[in-house]
């Protein structure tokens, strides 16, 4: 029951938002009381809490599963990763954001949960870029982390997948610019992935 709340939370928090979504709506969806629901979570601020180090645990959409792929293309395959999910119906962005920007200023769980995240998902990053031979890889696993962040907002605005495209065009150009052999597989060309603009109401 526990994990069967967990998911029903996630999926609710994330496509309606946390402040939208109360308890009662929760366990309305499941079909359990609230006293059910309180027996695994004490508080909605427990289950909140709860559905991030979910999301943290399990590998995100975005992260190349381990394959023979050299440490530049799990790098840029990122980006590829990206742009299939910006196509996505569901996609509403970086869940540890949006909590951040729901609740950030008055839960400091949120806030830790969100800020351990993203450095995780930034040492990911570095530590391919040491494998490569970067001379600072710390400094360009930031930017490269800026790169996927700015993406997913500009999709957010503008409903367009192609801003992963656009974001890894300019990794491409950082990462030569930091002496790695990227290939010709960066170059674009790639067919566009059609936009997830939704009918108008």
């Amino acid at each position: 029951m526990k994990e069967r709340i967990l998911e029903t939370a996630d999926r609710l928090f994330y496509l309606q938002g946390i402040r939208a979504i109360g308890v009662d709506t929760i366990a309305a969806e499941i079909g359990i009381s609230k006293r059910t629901l309180y027996n695994h979570f004490p508080s909605k601020d427990a289950l909140i809490t709860a559905y991030l180090e979910r999301r943290f645990v399990r590998p995100p959409p975005s992260e190349p599963r381990p394959s023979a792929r050299t440490a530049v293309e799990q790098i840029l395959a990122t980006f590829d990763s990206l742009e299939r999910r910006f196509a996505s119906r569901d996609f509403r962005g970086c869940p540890f954001v949006n909590a951040v920007a729901e609740l950030g200023e008055e839960d400091r769980a949120v806030k830790r949960i969100a800020k351990a995240f993203k450095e995780s998902r930034r040492l990911w990053f570095r530590d391919r870029l040491t494998a490569l031979g970067v001379t600072d890889a710390d400094a360009l696993a930031t930017q490269l982390v800026l790169l996927v962040d700015g993406s997913i907002a500009q999709d957010l605005v503008r409903d367009d997948p192609a801003m992963a495209r656009a974001a890894k065009e300019a990794a491409t150009v950082l990462l030569r610019n930091a002496g790695v052999d990227v290939g010709d597989d960066a170059a674009p060309g790639k067919t566009p992935l059609k936009s997830k603009k939704r009918s108008p109401e």
